[in-house]
């Protein structure tokens, strides 16, 4: 082997084993504002925005996932079921990653 090859060789192995680097999720599970947080607590609804974020793979945000309410408990696959405003979202509880999202009020 020349060094030429090692040198290759060598390169190739220390680009393979950089870590990748994660996408920044900048602005993820961050609180509701006060006046909203507030609306909610008195019974009030979310703003029109928050359907926007839920879509199959995402995580559902923490303000979101404490004021739902859990439908079906967790399951032996660590699934539950939660109602927010007329949607079901199953979702794995550890991660709150949604796993499938049934429109109720959407129905025909």
């Amino acid at each position: 082997m020349n060094l030429k090859n090692i040198i290759v060789l060598a390169v190739m192995l220390s680009l393979s084993s950089t870590p990748v680097l994660a996408k920044n999720e900048k602005g993820k599970n961050k609180p509701l504002p006060k006046g909203l947080q507030m609306k909610l607590d008195r019974g009030g609804s979310l703003p029109p925005g928050w359907q926007k974020k839920l879509v199959k793979g995402e995580i559902l945000e923490r303000p979101i996932y404490n004021h739902s309410e859990v439908v079906i408990p967790l399951d032996s696959e660590g699934m539950l079921t939660v109602r927010v405003e007329g949607k079901l979202i199953r979702l794995i509880e550890a991660t709150r990653e949604i796993v499938e999202i049934l429109d109720l009020l959407n129905q025909s």
